[in-house]
């Protein structure tokens, strides 16, 4: 009966401790968000700083500008911030005083306590069709790039820009896929050369809500579907997320740019949206984040790239009710105003507070393998 007894709380232990090694590993993992403010009922920054900190395993967020407010009020959380340079500043950015002079309004006061990783120049740029900007880009993330040099940030803060698939001439098969002729050669190429000497990564903003139609739903959600096949190479796609991300990796690899990381930068999924459109409710949006959040972080890469991890900020934290446009583009949010899940896809701290420290959490981690042994003994 002892024997029995110990054997029962021994597996009991084991399965507590593995529960707890999970969401550890999970808080190290974590998973990205947009923090866009273009509303007029979300709580103040300090409070959103601290509810994801203290009370979720996001540990990244993407700001659209360089706002002082929330920069300060995630200090000391130690989430990274990847910040945004509005695309209307990028012609200026191109002289290197104008570039000082942001860097130290924008950057360098909050460096010392704010966890800064990475400045964004503009955002899909090359889909507005603006010659200007376009022009622009690369010359103005190379001159951002020097004023971070001369004041020893290069190496910790990092600079990309977020592209739209739009700069694919086409992504159907993946393996076919190419980037669109006359900005592959002239913009794309020395921006993809600037983001391998910088060792920065190439940013993209897939979103299979707006490439899907309701035969294509469950391919897009990840839910069970027969998949595609890609003729060329035989390889089954079974979500679209994959054939999309794969299609980026084709474009680079025409390139020469196979081994640049890929960082999805944007994507998600509505609750609410107009009458006629298909997929667009609760369940839908946590099927897709849900599974978007599990699939990233997995290791199991997509079918061009096996055995990788993806990180990927999902748009986005808030809805924003103030937002242009069709009823879908108020209703992203993973969040309501006042911090409640707007449904559940395991963003929240369960079992145990995670520290915002990597090393902190690594520590815990090992402490649970330790005692997961320790119970093995006993067993």
């Amino acid at each position: 009966m002892e024997k029995a007894a110990g054997a029962s709380l021994a597996s009991i232990l084991k399965g507590y401790m593995l529960l707890l090694s999970l969401s550890l590993i999970q808080g190290i993992q974590g998973i990205g968000v947009n923090y866009g403010t273009v509303a007029n009922n979300l709580p103040p920054p300090p409070q959103v700083a601290k509810f994801l900190s203290e009370s979720t395993i996001i540990n990244r967020v993407r700001l659209f500008d360089a706002n002082p407010e929330i920069l300060r009020a995630f200090a000391h959380t130690g989430i990274e911030i990847s910040i945004t340079v509005p695309n209307d500043q990028i012609p200026h950015l191109t002289n290197l005083t104008f570039a000082q002079q942001w860097l130290n309004t924008s950057v360098q006061p909050f460096v010392a306590d704010t966890n800064l990783i990475r400045i964004l120049v503009g955002n899909e740029v090359i889909s507005t069709a603006n010659k200007l900007l376009i022009s622009n880009l690369v010359p103005a993330m190379q001159t951002l790039h020097t004023a971070l040099t001369g004041s020893s940030l290069d190496n910790r803060i990092k600079i990309s820009t977020p592209n739209s698939l739009g700069i694919l001439s086409n992504s159907s098969p993946p393996s076919t896929s190419r980037f669109r002729q006359g900005y592959d050669t002239h913009v794309i190429k020395p921006m993809l050369s600037f983001l391998e000497a910088t060792d920065s990564p190439f940013m993209v903003n897939p979103y299979p809500f707006f490439g899907c139609t309701a035969e294509t739903l469950d391919y897009a959600l990840f839910r069970g579907n027969p998949g595609e096949v890609d003729q060329n190479t035989g390889l089954r796609y079974t979500n679209m997320l994959d054939a999309q991300l794969d299609a980026v990796y084709s474009a680079l690899k025409d390139l020469g740019f196979e081994n640049l990381e890929i960082v999805i930068a944007e994507t998600g999924w509505p609750t609410l949206g107009e009458a006629q459109q298909i997929g667009i409710d609760p369940s839908s949006a946590a099927a897709f984040n849900g599974n978007l959040v599990r699939h990233v972080s997995s290791g199991e890469g997509t079918p061009l790239m096996p055995n990788r991890t993806f990180d990927a900020y999902i748009f986005a934290l808030f809805d924003e009710n103030l937002k242009p446009g069709p009823i879908c583009e108020r209703n992203f949010g993973l969040f309501r105003p006042n911090m409640t899940p707007s449904y559940d896809i395991g963003l929240m701290k369960k079992t145990v507070t995670v520290t915002a420290s990597a090393g902190a959490s690594c520590g815990a981690f090992w402490l649970t393998v330790v005692a997961l042994n320790l119970v093995g003994l006993w067993a």
